[in-house]
C-alpha cells in the first residue's frame, strides 16, 4: 500500500481547490447526479479522491475510485485528468486543453 505524504495530500488539494473550482463542480455534477452549489475536493489516497459537495443546503461526499491503485504522484494527475474527461464526455461538455 503506498501512503502519498501528508504535504502531497494537501497540494494537490489545495490546487485542484484553488485553481479548478469548475472541475470539481463538473465531476460531482457527473458523477454524483446532482447540481451542487459548491464542491471541494476533501481527501485523496492511493485509492481514489472524495469530493464534499452541497446541494440545497445539505452537504453529502462523494468517492471515487482511481482507475488502478496508484503509487508515485505523477499518477494523481493523471487520475483526476481522467475524471474531468469522463465528467465532460458524460455530460456533453468539451473539455479544455491539457498542458
Amino acid at each position: 500500500m503506498t501512503v502519498f505524504a501528508p504535504e502531497v495530500v494537501e497540494a494537490v488539494l489545495h490546487h485542484m481547490n484553488d485553481d479548478h473550482i469548475d472541475d470539481n463542480l463538473l465531476i460531482v455534477r457527473a458523477f454524483a447526479g446532482r447540481d451542487p452549489e459548491s464542491a471541494r475536493m476533501i481527501d485523496l489516497d492511493h485509492r481514489g479522491g472524495t469530493w464534499r459537495y452541497t446541494v440545497a443546503g445539505e452537504e453529502a461526499e462523494l468517492h471515487l475510485p482511481w482507475s488502478q491503485e496508484l503509487s508515485e504522484r505523477p499518477q494523481l494527475r493523471r487520475e483526476i485528468v481522467a475524471l474531468y474527461d469522463a465528467a465532460c464526455g458524460k455530460l456533453g461538455v468539451e473539455p479544455r486543453p491539457h498542458d
